[in-house]
């Protein structure tokens, strides 16, 4: 029986979205961006990284022509791909990590989030004053937009001597509470997160996040892999659903079973970085018996470089998961499928510091499967049909499957 792997590089797209303009992202484009801040001198960094961006094993699959086919461009000069290529059109009416995780799914939100104004305070007096309230606090700090390093370094001293816990937004659908591990202590800001989700359901949030942190100053602060989303469970059935109901195994690595609510898991793997994540995955590939699902995504693209603006972190990120890809190849056998993909972009070029809305790639492997594009896709939801009929499972409510285009190598 079949198995398949999903690999979300969380936040790499690939431009081209036809609705980019109606989110304030017109021409946003973090693949091509990247590749052309790497090509003028931009992602150079001394100790780092220089030159050319490289990704031959995304580029021999169809990375470059995915991303031509995606912004109406000419097919790029060079061999054809050896894997299948193509990209997907979200239709999610948020560009967050919840909506293109869904989507991907099976699960397209076609709902509005409720989001917070770009006012100071951010979040209405009944909502912090209940939590206050309720978590027994001393008070907030922060309440408005802000990047998660900036306002460690702007407001950590202060958290660690008053107690006070640090509360941000974003333009998602986000409530982010930051708070020292040790000063304040782990399970009672998870328990804070807790108390904050279920009094800010009226709002409609997506998902309030705990974000623990560690140092002893402005200049050492640093956020740890502790991190815990407590999101709303998705508003259908997914793919990881249907998954468990015909008995298979789910192993969501990384960030995946906070993203699902853990709805639809059947174990969760996490690791402290990208390259930490990719041996979990790894090893998720070696455990998985036929049949199952591994879903993994990899959020420091997002979180280290997409958000910090940061080409040349991000060129680095990406050029160290590609050297990696061959060992997951390796790992794959006879029936498997592997599905390279994104859940939104944050082009590190582009201004402000939040997601962007793009398209995705859709790159994929597998023995015996055909080197052949699938076109733009309509919805990401083609993903999780094609996926979901690559495991045998029934018919997806949502998406088409293009596993037929794949088959007879």
């Amino acid at each position: 029986m079949a198995r398949a792997f999903i690999f979300v590089l969380d936040s790499f797209g690939i431009g081209g979205a036809p609705d980019a303009a109606r989110f304030g992202d017109e021409g946003s484009d973090t693949y091509g961006h990247i590749r052309a801040g790497c090509a003028d001198g931009r992602g150079d960094r001394d100790g780092l990284r220089s030159g050319a961006l490289s990704l031959p094993n995304m580029e021999r699959l169809g990375l470059a022509h995915a991303h031509a086919l995606a912004n109406g461009l000419p097919a790029p000069d060079g061999p054809a791909p050896a894997g299948i290529w193509g990209a997907a059109t979200e239709i999610s009416s948020g560009k967050d990590t919840p909506s293109g995780h869904w989507e991907m799914a099976g699960a397209p939100v076609t709902f509005d989030w409720g989001y917070f104004p770009h006012t100071i305070p951010a979040f209405p007096a009944w909502l912090t004053d209940a939590i206050v309230a309720e978590a027994k606090l001393p008070g907030v700090l922060g309440n408005k937009h802000a990047s998660g390093t900036g306002i460690i370094e702007e407001y950590g001293e202060e958290h660690v001597r008053t107690g006070k816990p640090i509360f941000y937004t974003s333009t998602d659908s986000v409530i982010q509470i930051a708070a020292h591990e040790e000063s304040f202590g782990l399970e009672r800001l998870y328990e804070l997160c807790k108390i904050t989700r279920r009094l800010c359901e009226p709002l409609n949030i997506g998902r309030v996040i705990a974000r623990p942190f560690v140092g002893t100053t402005a200049a050492n602060f640093e956020r740890t892999p502790n991190r815990k989303d407590l999101a709303v469970p998705p508003p259908e059935p997914t793919l990881l659903d249907r998954a468990i109901a015909a008995g298979r195994w789910v192993i969501a690595v990384g960030k995946i079973g906070d993203i699902f609510a853990h709805r639809g898991v059947s174990e969760v793997r996490k690791a402290v970085n990208n390259m930490a994540m990719f041996d979990t995955a790894l090893g998720a590939i070696r455990d998985a018996k036929d049949g199952d699902l591994v879903f993994a995504n990899f959020v420091d693209f997002d979180t280290n470089f997409g958000h910090r603006r940061d080409i040349a972190g991000y060129a680095h990120a990406l050029e160290e998961f590609d050297a990696r890809l061959p060992e997951a190849f390796a790992l794959l056998r006879s029936g498997d499928l592997l599905v390279l993909t994104a859940d939104h972009g944050n082009d590190p070029s582009y201004r402000g510091t939040d997601h962007t809305r793009e398209r995705v790639m859709i790159l994929g492997t597998g023995p015996g499967l055909k080197a052949v594009s699938v076109g733009v896709r309509p919805t990401f939801s083609d993903i999780g049909a094609t996926v979901g009929e690559h495991l045998g499972l029934a018919d997806a409510p949502k998406g088409t499957s293009f596993l037929g285009a794949l088959a007879g190598a």
